[in-house]
């Protein structure tokens, strides 16, 4: 629940942002004068980028979180079973020797949506984040019945 509440926050935080340079971009371009009306433009380029990035990662968020209560009612959640050093932080060890039994599991059922929402827990557990997003992305379009690039 508290990732969900600094998520809101963050993403609160960054409309309002949104909505005050683009408000600026408006009133460079407003002025009229060829410098500003070019300025205006460049400054409403990042507000739209940064709008579509928002929009893109909640999309991606709430895909994900839909899996995961869909593989919770299944039962199929990966249980936590991490060992974990004195201040709290995952061993290595135990996040390597976890992520080897998940990346076996999708080896053995590639086109199985289950398989690759754990091995990205397991990513993520590791602490790779690039590659977990990437495993996440694909179980989503397993789940949806998109075609999936072959790695």
């Amino acid at each position: 629940m508290r990732a969900k509440i600094s998520y809101v926050i963050t993403a609160a935080v960054l409309v309002v942002y949104f909505v005050l340079v683009g408000s600026r971009g408006v009133l460079l371009i407003g002025t009229g004068t060829p410098l500003t009306v070019t300025f205006g433009i460049a400054v409403l380029i990042l507000p739209v980028i940064g709008v579509w990035f928002l929009w893109k990662n909640t999309q991606f968020v709430r895909k994900a979180n839909a899996l995961a209560a869909e593989l919770d009612a299944e039962g199929g959640l990966p249980a936590d079973e991490l060992k974990r050093t004195p201040s709290g932080r995952v061993d290595r060890d135990s996040a390597d020797a976890v992520f080897a039994v998940r990346k076996a599991e999708t080896e053995d059922a590639p086109g199985d949506w289950r398989t690759w929402f754990r091995l990205a827990v397991a990513y993520h557990d590791a602490r790779d984040t690039p590659r977990a997003r990437k495993a996440m992305q694909r179980a989503i379009a397993l789940h949806d019945g998109k075609p999936v690039e072959t790695a």
